[in-house]
């Protein structure tokens, strides 16, 4: 919600109550799932989240904490996409170079050094088109992200580029890991690919590639100052364009999308929500709330975060916690916040021949250049979307 600058002061009041209050919880989940999922390939999501939990670190210490009072709470969440050997090699690298990373801040604390990962098989891959193939999908996903190495796991259901999911699909995409944890043994054997060359140098050159870009995203100053300059958003913008020229081409295969497609879609059973009936439910327990609460000490309550996020005297945490108490709103609490924060707002850079470059030698790609150029002959001007 808020720039990243700001958003640092949230972090270092995450591992402070978090270290004092709740020792044994994750204080904070690094997330390259979303990276994933808007289009950056492995070495990119890579790369990205370990820099953000770098700044992480580095927010705890200059906030005053050692670093083995929060590093070793730390949890890390990977998308599983559908590019299997890879998949594994990024979750083996990622736990090579944390531990490098890592090593630099001295801790003492060998769980200091550990990377602890859930992982979430794609949804980006899931397809509305012939949904009972997103079965095999997640299943070859799940299998990678247990053989990378996972600690924990979540499947998506088949139906889940449609509509939320169904009880039946869900129960397909629990069952999914389970089978996987309890009849094939693939669970008994850590690191089974470990030894096999084609695995080991893909692992070193996933390593050396994020490696590289976590060196670039150094010498700007750090994740927070990529984030800003709005370098990290155009790398991920230009990977996903990359890999929707391919699909476009067919030189990307999605089975029954642009290959093997059914000539008739036969409808399947979906969840449908009344969502108009669930906001008024929502507003009306809201309402409730609101008119039992006492409103003057939410009012005292919000206003203390406000000044936190003015002086940065105070944890932001123990302050949410105790406006949660009250019955403050989360709406209410990011609102007090925002007053002094503000809003994040992406820096609007246009993406540019990454599209074409794929694509130029392709006929249809031809004929709409071509059209173009006709369009502008007559026009005197370029067509507009």
């Amino acid at each position: 919600i808020y720039p990243p600058t700001p958003s640092m002061k949230i972090i270092a009041d995450i591992f402070g109550y978090t270290a004092q209050h709740m020792p044994k919880f994750n204080s904070i989940s690094i997330s390259g799932y979303h990276i994933q999922e808007a289009g950056a390939n492995q070495a990119i999501e890579l790369a990205f989240t370990l820099a953000d939990g770098m700044e992480y670190v580095r927010t705890g210490i200059n906030s005053g904490m050692d670093v083995d009072t929060f590093a070793g709470r730390l949890s890390f969440f990977w998308a599983v996409g559908m590019n299997f050997y890879l998949e594994i090699a990024k979750m083996r690298a990622a736990r090579l170079l944390w531990w490098r990373i890592m090593k630099q801040f001295n801790p003492k604390s060998p769980k200091s050094m550990m990377l602890r990962t859930h992982s979430q098989t794609s949804g980006w891959s899931l397809t509305e088109q012939d949904p009972y193939n997103n079965v095999v999908r997640t299943t070859i996903e799940a299998m990678a992200a247990v053989f990378g190495g996972t600690q924990s796991l979540h499947t998506n259901a088949l139906d889940e580029a449609i509509a939320l999911p169904t009880e039946f699909s869900a129960r397909i995409a629990r069952n999914t890991q389970i089978i996987i944890q309890e009849e094939t043994h693939i669970c008994n054997v850590v690191d089974p690919w470990a030894g096999s060359y084609m695995m080991e140098k893909l692992t070193q050159d996933m390593a050396d590639k994020a490696w590289e870009l976590i060196e670039e995203i150094e010498s700007m100053g750090g994740m927070t100052k990529a984030v800003e300059s709005g370098w990290a958003k155009m790398k991920v913008e230009e990977c996903a364009a990359d890999k929707q020229a391919r699909i476009d081409s067919g030189k990307d295969v999605i089975v029954g999308v642009n290959k093997y497609k059914l000539d008739k879609e036969d409808p399947i059973d979906i969840l449908d929500i009344d969502n108009h009936a669930v906001r008024e439910s929502q507003v009306a327990r809201l309402a409730k709330i609101r008119a039992s609460r006492d409103s003057a000490a939410v009012q005292a309550a919000l206003d203390a975060l406000t000044r936190c996020a003015e002086t940065s005297e105070g944890n932001l945490l123990d302050l949410a916690v105790k406006a949660v108490r009250l019955r403050a709103t989360v709406g209410e609490i990011s609102d007090a916040l925002e007053k002094v924060f503000g809003r994040y707002r992406a820096n609007p850079q246009a993406v540019s021949g990454v599209y074409g470059a794929v694509v130029e030698n392709d006929s249809d790609w031809k004929e709409l250049k071509a059209d173009i150029e006709a369009f502008v002959a007559e026009e005197g001007r370029r067509p507009r979307i």
